[in-house]
């Protein structure tokens, strides 16, 4: 809550502007991108100039090499610039994406366990995929539109007063009539974009949840439940769709309206003037082409300020991942001796307020010995190898290596000295040899690997295996039974040579004569 108060202070657009600068984009680059939009634009400012030269000279005699020379460089000059500056302009903005994707992944792995306790996979999935869409299709795609139509629109107005000041005049009164249009409108596409994005998350989630978890519903017969729940979700993205496509539908055909009307008034006031005498032929076939380079781009900042709305709303959700605490895992001193006994202080834990999981815990491990942690299910053992691990701190009291908290060791240091083997004996995508070896830092033989595959008891089921230890498990371990999976867990854990050993129920989907042989090979 204190994020979101401090973002609203600062301003949505000014976070949305500190986010970009953050991801450090190619300011040479950017430079000499905006240098070829001045190019562009100049080029094309000059085209409607010659063109007045042609019309008010119009005939074979009057034209000469040198015009239509002239009249070809500026287009050259300017087909080219402008090429390179929407190029330059577009590797920009694909680069502040992929640093601002970078700096999304690299926080999402050090953010702490309670983050994921209290927000959905999915949300986080979307913030990643979704939210970082939008802001590379504002920069990518409309950004370019901002520089180059701003630079022309100042020109061209420039230009236009020089002409004929009065037209002029007549022409700025679009402003203010497209700020009243626009600025409303453009609020409420906030406020559509923000609940569209939050949606566009929650759907992400049903989606995570069901498909990971698709031999469950198929099990239970929930294929149409799942397909209602999703079902519903599909209809709010629709709403929240439609809802931005009547804003999008008013401020396109509006302003294309406001600027039509105005094209129809100075052709004809320009034709009186050009009537009076006041005002030449190729001045007004001039004024109409600029008028052309100020409308053209007018429309294009009209979009560019729609997808501005979305890109705010997307910044905001970015921003509340980018500023949360995250683990500290450097400060603090190396575990240099392991093997001394794990002494836990009188600790009580809590999630929150209301739901107090440990109280007055005060016992010892002794180092080089089995110790086992017996209590009914939700007695709080997974939670107490939480803290052993440091997903979580105490809510008060200390757990000590030997004299010295725990918390006094560096979190990196601490957790090399543990093998955890979890209830769910989660497995990466890929190979058993590719999840036995998974956290171990550098090479592997496959002696060792044998070796632990042996103590764990994964042996005996991986010579039945036509690839052996190139065996894909599939997504989760699916392909393998849950027996399998935890012996590749102990397996993994075993390889890493910890200090620590912690089983939460390892041995839980083996039978007993398998259950003896693993802790066997655990005792070793």
């Amino acid at each position: 809550m204190e994020v979101r108060n401090e973002m609203k202070k600062k301003g949505s657009w000014r976070q949305f502007l500190r986010l970009i600068q953050d991801t450090n984009p190619p300011k040479g680059i950017l430079v000499f991108a905006l240098l070829m939009s001045l190019l562009s634009t100049g080029a094309s400012l000059f085209i409607p100039m010659l063109t007045k030269g042609l019309v008010d000279n119009f005939s074979l005699s009057s034209i000469s090499a040198g015009q239509i020379v002239g009249l070809v460089a500026f287009f050259v000059m300017q087909t080219i610039a402008a090429g390179l500056s929407i190029y330059l302009l577009n590797y920009i903005g694909q680069k502040i994406v992929a640093g601002l994707r970078e700096r999304l992944w690299k926080k999402v792995l050090i953010l702490p366990v309670s983050y994921y306790d209290q927000n959905r996979t999915g949300d986080t999935i979307s913030r990643m995929t979704n939210d970082t869409g939008v802001v590379k299709t504002l920069i990518s795609e409309h950004l370019s539109n901002l520089l180059t139509g701003g630079i022309s629109i100042v020109g061209s107005l420039i230009v236009l007063s020089v002409l004929d000041w009065k037209m002029t005049a007549l022409l700025l009164t679009v402003i203010p009539l497209s700020v009243l249009i626009l600025v409303p409108l453009g609020r409420k596409m906030y406020k559509i974009s923000k609940a569209l994005q939050d949606e566009t998350a929650s759907f992400t989630s049903v989606l995570t949840q069901v498909l990971s978890e698709i031999r469950l519903v198929k099990s239970s017969n929930t294929e149409k439940r799942e397909y209602e729940t999703g079902n519903t979700g599909i209809q709010k993205l629709l709403q929240f769709g439609l809802k931005e496509g009547k804003v999008q539908a008013l401020i396109s055909p509006v302003m294309s309206f406001v600027l039509m009307a105005l094209l129809v008034i100075i052709v004809g006031y320009g034709g009186m003037r050009v009537s009076s005498g006041a005002l030449t032929t190729g001045e007004l076939v001039a004024f109409i082409l600029y008028l052309v380079q100020i409308v053209m781009p007018m429309s294009q900042l009209s979009m560019f300020f729609t997808q501005f709305q979305k890109a705010i709303g997307a910044t905001e959700r970015i921003s509340t991942i980018l500023e949360y605490e995250v683990e500290d895992h450097e400060t603090g001193v190396k575990v240099t001796n392991a093997k001394q006994p794990i002494v836990l202080e009188n600790v009580h834990f809590e999630y929150n307020e209301e739901e107090q999981v440990l109280k007055n815990i005060d016992f010892t491990i002794e180092s080089g010995k089995v110790t086992a942690i017996v209590g009914p299910s939700g007695s709080g053992k997974t939670t107490l190898f939480s803290l052993l691990e440091r997903f979580y701190e105490p809510t008060s009291g200390a757990i000590k290596l030997g004299k010295e908290s725990i918390t006094s060791y560096s979190l990196e240091s601490w957790r090399r000295q543990i093998g955890y083997v979890s209830q769910d004996s989660p497995l990466i995508d890929g190979t058993i040899r590719d999840n036995i070896c998974y956290g171990v830092e550098g090479e592997v033989t496959d002696e060792e690997i044998e070796k632990v595959a042996a103590m764990a008891y994964v042996d005996a089921f991986i010579h039945d295996l036509p690839n052996g230890y190139a065996t894909e498990v599939g997504e989760r371990g699916v392909k393998l039974s849950g027996g399998q999976r935890q012996r590749i867990a102990i397996a993994r854990a075993l390889l890493r040579n910890p200090q620590i050993l912690m089983l939460d129920e390892a041995t839980s989907s083996v039978n007993a004569p398998l259950g003896k042989t693993l802790k066997g090979g655990c005792d070793q």
